[in-house]
C-alpha cells in the first residue's frame, strides 16, 4: 500500500488506539502462552470446553482477530441504499473449531444484531465493544466444521485511530467505500480480523439501479429486480480480511479477459483526471505479466482494478485481485509505478500474507521494489541508480522489521525494507536472486509466514548463510556494507 508522502498515518486505517493495554497484555497471555490467567470467564468448564480468545496475540494488534477457530468461507449477502447509508446484511461464516469451544467472538463495529444462529440453532449474543460474543445452544468439539448465521444491520461508520487516521466503511456522495489497513472489514460483516485468519469469499451487494457494486474476485453476474441491482462476486483463494473491498457509487466499468481471466477495472465517473486513470489501468494486464516472469504465476483468478474519487483516501490498497486506487496518484498523469506496486502484492502480502504485523516489510518492500523493477523495465531510472539514492537518503536508525505499531507504515518498512531486497540480490546473483523468489511464492502460496520463513527459503535455495545479511539490511543501525560479486 503506498501512501501519499509515505506518512506513518497519512493514509492506513485502523482503530487500534482505542484498545487498553491492559486488555492488550492479557490477550497476548492467553493466546501466546495458551494460558486462562486469573479470568473465571476464560477457563474451561467442567467439560473441558472453553471461550475463544478475545485477540489472536498479534504483538502490535493483540485484540485484533479472535481464538478458537479457523475461518474457512465468508458468505456476505448485503443490501445498501445510498440515501440513507443503511446497511443490511447476512453473514454466512463455514469456520471450525481449533479447542474444544464454549463461545467465541468475531470482531463488528457498531452494527445492531437482530439474530445468530450456529449450525441453524438459535445462539446467544451479546456485545461488548467491536466485539460480538455468540455462545452456541451446546459447545463444538475440536475439529467441529460449523456455520454461523448473523442478520444484521445499521449505518455503518469509519473506525477511528491515533495512529492511523480513519477508515473502513465511508459513505460518499453517489454510494460508499469499505476499504483500509490494518483493519476495516468489522465495519461492514462480522469477521475474524486478523490476516493470519485468510478465508475464501462470497460476496453480493444489492444497490440502487444505476449504481455500480464492486468487490473482490470474479464477477458471477447481475441481476436487477423492481430498481435494485445485485452485483455477485467470488474470490476463490484465502484472503485476508483488511482486502475486502467495497466499492459502490456511479462507475464507468470495463470488462473484459486477460490470459483466460477476467479482467474489470474501474473509474468514477467524475474523476477530473479520469484519462490517466484509465491509462493506467489499461496496462494492468501487461504490469502483471511483467511481475509473473520474476516472481512466479499470478496467484488469482482475476485481474482489475478501482480509482475512487474521494479524496480523503490519499493511498492505494492492495485489495485482493483488483486494487484501489486514490485520485491523487493521477493528477499529474498516468501513473504505472503505482499500479506495478499494488499488482506486485497480490504476490507478497496478499497470496504469500504477513502472520503478524511486525513483519510488515514483506509486502511493502517487495512491492516497492516492484516499482523499481518496473520503473527499469519501462525504460526509467535503472534498478541500481534508484538503490543508491535510496540508499543515501535512509535513516538507518529506522527499522524495517518490526518497527513498532505506530511505525508499520513508515518510510523504513517500505524503502529499507526494498533496499534490503536488492541487497539479496547483490549477495547471491541475479539467477538465484529471481529463482528465490520464485521458490517462495509458490511454496507459500495462500499461506502466511514471517521474516525468518523468507531467510529459511533463501538459505536453502542458495546454500549460503544468509541471516547476518536480513539482521544487518532490516534492522542494523548503522548504513551496511553493500555486497558486491
Amino acid at each position: 500500500m503506498p501512501v501519499i508522502g509515505l506518512v506513518g498515518n497519512g493514509g492506513a486505517m485502523a482503530a487500534a488506539g482505542r484498545r487498553a493495554a491492559a486488555a492488550a497484555l492479557a490477550a497476548v497471555l492467553m493466546v501466546v502462552t495458551g494460558c486462562t490467567g486469573g479470568d473465571p470467564t476464560l477457563r474451561a468448564g467442567a467439560d473441558g470446553f472453553r471461550p475463544g480468545a478475545e485477540g489472536i496475540g498479534d504483538p502490535y494488534f493483540p485484540r485484533y482477530g479472535n481464538g478458537g477457530y479457523d475461518v474457512a468461507h465468508y458468505r456476505l449477502e448485503l443490501r445498501y441504499d445510498p440515501d440513507t447509508d443503511r446497511l443490511t446484511g447476512v453473514a454466512t461464516i463455514t469456520a471450525t473449531a481449533s479447542q474444544d469451544l464454549s463461545r467465541f467472538n468475531l470482531d463488528l463495529a457498531g452494527l445492531t444484531v437482530r439474530s445468530v444462529q450456529v449450525d441453524g440453532v438459535e445462539a446467544r449474543h451479546e456485545r461488548d465493544g467491536d466485539e460480538l460474543v455468540i455462545t452456541p445452544a451446546k459447545g463444538l468439539p475440536r475439529q467441529t466444521r460449523f456455520t454461523t448465521r448473523i442478520d444484521y444491520e445499521g449505518v455503518p461508520e469509519p473506525l477511528i485511530s491515533g495512529d492511523f487516521g480513519a477508515g473502513g466503511f465511508m459513505a460518499t456522495p453517489d454510494g460508499a467505500i469499505a476499504l483500509g489497513q490494518p483493519e476495516s472489514a468489522s465495519t461492514w460483516f462480522p469477521v475474524n480480523d486478523h490476516p493470519s485468519d485468510k478465508a475464501t469469499y462470497d460476496i453480493e451487494i444489492t444497490v440502487p439501479e444505476g449504481k455500480s457494486a464492486l468487490s473482490n474476485g470474479v464477477p458471477q453476474g447481475t441481476r436487477t429486480v423492481d430498481g435494485w441491482t445485485t452485483w455477485r462476486w467470488s474470490e476463490p483463494e484465502p484472503m485476508a480480511s483488511y482486502l475486502a473491498t467495497l466499492v459502490i457509487g456511479d462507475y464507468r466499468v470495463r470488462t473484459g479477459e486477460h490470459r483466460g481471466r477476467p479482467m474489470v477495472t474501474a473509474v468514477a465517473s467524475g474523476l477530473a483526471a479520469n484519462a490517466a486513470a484509465e491509462a493506467s489501468l489499461a496496462r494492468t494486464g501487461e504490469i502483471a505479466d511483467f511481475l509473473a516472469d520474476r516472481f512466479g504465476p499470478y496467484p488469482f483468478a482475476a485481474y482489475g482494478g478501482i480509482v475512487v474519487s474521494d479524496d480523503r483516501i490519499r493511498y492505494a490498497l492492495e485489495t485482493q485481485s483488483r486494487p484501489v486506487y486514490s485520485p491523487v496518484f493521477f493528477r499529474s498523469g498516468p501513473n504505472d509505478g503505482v499500479v506495478a506496486h499494488e499488482l506486485a502484492h497480490q504476490w507478497f502480502g496478499n497470496s504469500v500474507s504477513i502472520r503478524r504485523w511486525a513483519d510488515l516489510w514483506l509486502n511493502e518492500g517487495f512491492a516497492t521494489y516492484a516499482e523499481w523493477l518496473w520503473a527499469e523495465h519501462d525504460g526509467g531510472e535503472p534498478v541500481s541508480e534508484t538503490f543508491t539514492r535510496e540508499y543515501a537518503a535512509t535513516d538507518w536508525s529506522q527499522p524495517a522489521l518490526d518497527p513498532g505499531r505506530a511505525g508499520i507504515f513508515s518510510r523504513a518498512v517500505y524503502k529499507r525494507g526494498a533496499l534490503a531486497v536488492h541487497a539479496l540480490r547483490l549477495a547471491v546473483g541475479d539467477e538465484l536472486f529471481f529463482r528465490i523468489l520464485r521458490t517462495w511464492t509458490a511454496e507459500r502460496r495462500a499461506s502466511n509466514a514471517v521474516t525468518s520463513d523468507l531467510v529459511s527459503v533463501a538459505e536453502r535455495v542458495s546454500g549460503q548463510r544468509l541471516g547476518p545479511l536480513f539482521d544487518t539490511w532490516l534492522t542494523g543501525t548503522t548504513a551496511p556494507p553493500v555486497p558486491s560479486r
